[in-house]
């Protein structure tokens, strides 16, 4: 069996997406029982140097529809960062999750070795598609997701590791 680059970005991607959009639904009900400013929860930071919570969410959602758009072979999307709100971010995610949809199985056939650039200037980074799936775009996704969730659940939402993980695809 072969390693599909396509089973291993877009259903990966879409399970923890899916997941956020769960735990955004969460974070909008917690704030409403609590009569919490909503701010408190989308400004907030674990730390000072750290981005807050809406720009965690932003940053998932550019490297699941940057390394699918890289990988499929296509331009990535530019999307302005404006969410100011949950319900802002739930479109932001659900947009996120139509485009990695809109990319074809096929288009990843060659996304292996496909040569991947990021970033400019002295900030230029080149890979092979498998080197910046497997070692750049996963982690990247991944801290930032870890990160929003963990701000929501060190400020008392009653999530846990099922909520993260979502639902996992058969």
């Amino acid at each position: 069996m072969s390693f599909s680059m396509y089973a291993a970005a877009v259903p990966v991607f879409r399970q923890i997406l899916t997941s956020l959009l769960d735990i955004l639904d969460k974070a909008e009900q917690h704030v409403e029982t609590k009569k919490i400013d909503p701010n408190a929860l989308l400004q907030y930071r674990l730390f000072p140097d750290m981005l807050p919570f809406t720009r965690q969410i932003q940053i998932a959602s550019d490297f699941a529809k940057g390394a699918g758009a890289r990988l499929a072979g296509q331009d990535v999307p530019a999307w302005e960062d404006t969410e100011k709100t949950f319900a802002d971010l739930k479109l932001r995610i659900k947009k996120t999750l139509t485009f990695l949809d809109s990319l074809p199985e096929q288009a990843f056939d060659d996304a292996a070795t496909r040569a991947i650039t990021t970033g400019s200037g002295e900030k230029t980074r080149h890979f092979t598609g498998h080197n910046y799936l497997l070692h750049y775009a996963l982690p990247h996704f991944f801290f930032h997701a870890t990160t929003a969730y963990d701000i929501l659940r060190h400020n008392g939402l009653d999530i846990g590791k099922k909520d993260f993980i979502g639902v996992i695809p058969q």
